[in-house]
């Protein structure tokens, strides 16, 4: 089966991708089916903006099954500022992976408070047009500094240390992160409902 994973945020395809890895699923990316417009983000919370993307994606994918997710941090301290804005917040939605990190680190120095947690809310589109929602999150903290290098477009992943782990997401190995990760947890329930 197709399957477009609707983004093109290159960290997102490849923890998608792994998870989804050993299905017989030819996974496509938007430039293969020529899709070159992005939606705009326009939901109110991380599921009305995952299925406004997937709908955008297999709509402009001549109906191939899509999956998309939406999926940010929820910091405590920060009182709501990120969530769905988290890749728009603060240094801006063109910002570089790096200009957003110093950024996010920057405010956050002030903060004693470092307990966050991520959210993914992933929608899939089959053949038929029906949407299934599938979700996953994961507890954490914030460390003060980098402490790994992080992965393309997910920049937070090289200071977000999961609640029980001594390592960053971007320091776990493959599995360790798929495994607990949010949008690892997302993209296994639905790996469950495309198996059966």
């Amino acid at each position: 089966m197709k399957l477009l994973i609707g983004t093109n945020n290159t960290g997102k395809h490849i923890e998608i991708s792994e998870v989804l890895g050993g299905l017989d699923l030819e996974l496509l990316r938007p430039a293969d089916l020529k899709i070159e417009i992005d939606p705009e983000e326009t939901g109110s919370t991380f599921a009305e903006n995952a299925l406004l993307k997937a709908r955008h994606f297999f709509e402009s994918g001549r109906s191939v099954p899509t999956i998309a997710d939406d999926s940010g941090i929820v910091i405590d301290a920060l009182e709501g500022e990120l969530g769905i804005h988290t890749r728009r917040w603060g240094a801006g939605a063109q910002a570089t992976d790096q200009e957003w990190i110093d950024f996010f680190l920057e405010r956050m120095e002030v903060e004693e408070n470092r307990k966050a947690r991520f959210v993914c809310n992933l929608a899939f589109i089959d053949a038929a047009g029906s949407h299934h929602m599938f979700e996953g999150s994961c507890e954490g903290i914030i460390t003060p500094t980098l402490e790994a290098d992080y992965l393309p477009g997910l920049p937070i992943s090289a200071c977000f240390k999961p609640e029980g782990f001594d390592t960053v997401y971007s320091a776990m190995t493959v599995d360790q992160k798929n495994k607990i990760s949010h949008r690892g947890r997302a993209v296994s329930e639905l790996r469950e409902h495309l198996i059966v």
